[in-house]
C-alpha cells in the first residue's frame, strides 16, 4: 500500500518478528571480532553475539553502514511502492550512521526521504520506530511523521545496568560515564541516555539494588506510551521483567534480546530498559 515506508537500522533491536509486523527496512552496522567481519542480524545472530563475548578472543568492534546500504533500502522502498521514506537512526553522538543516512538520503532522488536522529540506542530508538510505523499505516504523510518523531525524542528514555566497564571503556563509548571506571569494583553502575550520549545516572553497591532502582525510576514515570527490555546475556532477566510488568502502560510490554551493536559496547549481563513517556507527563516534567 502506497505511503511512508520506515527505514532504521540494526542498533534498534527489533526482532525479525517486530521488523516483519511493521514491515520495517532494517540496514545493518557491521561487527568486527579482529579481522572477523559481519553484518549485523544478516551474518550474526544475538545469541551467536554473544556466545562469541563470552570467550577469551577480541573484543567486538562496531561500524556504521556505508551510505550505499541506505541507498539500497531507500530504493527497495520506492521499488515496493512507497510514496517516502522517513529514516530513524542511532544517535549521531554515538555512531556515524546518522551521517551516513543523511549522505544516502542527499543523493537519493526517487521519492523524498527524511532523516531523523533518534538521540537514542536500542529499543529507545525501536519504540520510535514501531510508533512511526503504526502512525504510517495509519495514513500519516512525511512531515507529520517527521514532526512526530523529533517531538518523540525528547520524551524516550534508555536506562541500563551493566556487568561491569570493560566493554564501555575499551568501546570509547563511556562519554559521562567515564567517572565510574575509577570505583568499579565497588559499585554496579547504572547508565542513562542523556542528549544522546552515554552518562552516568546512579552507582549502587549491589546489581539487586541497581535493578530495583531501576525499577523504581522507571515506575515513578508511570503510566507510559511504551515499554521495552532490552536483554544482554543477562542470567536474572526474568527477575527484571516481573518487577516491569506490573508497571501501567498503554501498550504491553515488549521483551527482545540486547543486540551485537551496543552489546559490543556494553557487554555480558546488561540489561536496557527503554520507554516513552506520554506527551502530557513529558511537559509536566520541563
Amino acid at each position: 500500500m502506497p505511503g511512508v515506508r520506515i527505514v532504521t537500522d540494526s542498533a534498534c533491536d527489533l526482532t525479525d518478528d517486530l521488523v516483519k509486523l511493521h514491515d520495517v527496512l532494517v540496514v545493518p552496522l557491521t561487527i568486527r571480532f579482529g579481522t572477523e567481519e559481519f553484518e549485523d542480524r544478516r551474518e550474526l545472530s544475538p545469541e551467536e553475539f554473544w556466545h562469541r563475548c563470552k570467550g577469551k578472543g577480541d573484543l567486538p568492534e562496531t561500524a556504521a553502514p556505508p551510505p550505499g546500504m541506505f541507498i539500497a533500502a531507500f530504493q527497495r522502498a520506492a521499488a515496493e511502492g512507497a510514496d517516502a521514506v522517513l529514516c530513524l537512526t542511532i544517535s549521531s553522538n554515538l555512531s556515524a550512521t546518522y551521517a551516513s543516512a543523511v549522505t544516502a538520503a542527499a543523493t537519493f532522488t526517487q521519492i523524498p526521504v527524511r532523516v531523523v536522529d533518534t538521540r537514542s540506542v536500542t529499543m529507545g530508538q525501536g519504540l520510535m520506530v514501531i510508533a512511526a510505523a503504526e502512525e504510517a499505516a495509519a495514513g500519516a504523510g512525511l512531515d507529520e511523521l517527521v514532526a512526530a518523531s523529533e517531538e518523540r525524542t525528547s520524551r524516550t528514555r534508555v536506562y541500563g545496568v551493566l556487568g561491569g566497564l570493560e566493554f564501555l571503556q575499551r568501546g570509547g563509548r563511556i562519554g559521562g560515564a567515564q567517572a565510574l571506571v575509577g570505583s568499579l569494583l565497588s559499585i554496579k553502575p547504572v547508565i542513562v541516555v542523556k542528549d544522546g550520549e552515554v552518562a552516568e545516572e546512579s552507582k549502587q553497591r549491589t546489581r539487586s539494588r541497581a535493578l530495583s532502582y531501576l525499577n523504581t525510576k522507571v515506575a515513578g514515570d508511570a503510566p507510559l506510551e511504551r515499554l521495552a527490555v532490552a536483554d544482554g546475556a543477562c542470567d536474572d532477566i526474568e527477575d527484571v521483567l516481573a518487577g516491569l510488568k506490573a508497571i501501567p502502560g498503554q501498550h504491553p510490554l515488549l521483551s527482545v534480546q540486547l543486540g551485537p551493536v551496543v552489546g559490543s559496547h556494553t557487554g555480558p549481563n546488561t540489561v536496557g530498559v527503554c520507554y516513552i513517556v506520554p506527551a502530557s507527563a513529558s511537559a509536566s516534567d520541563d
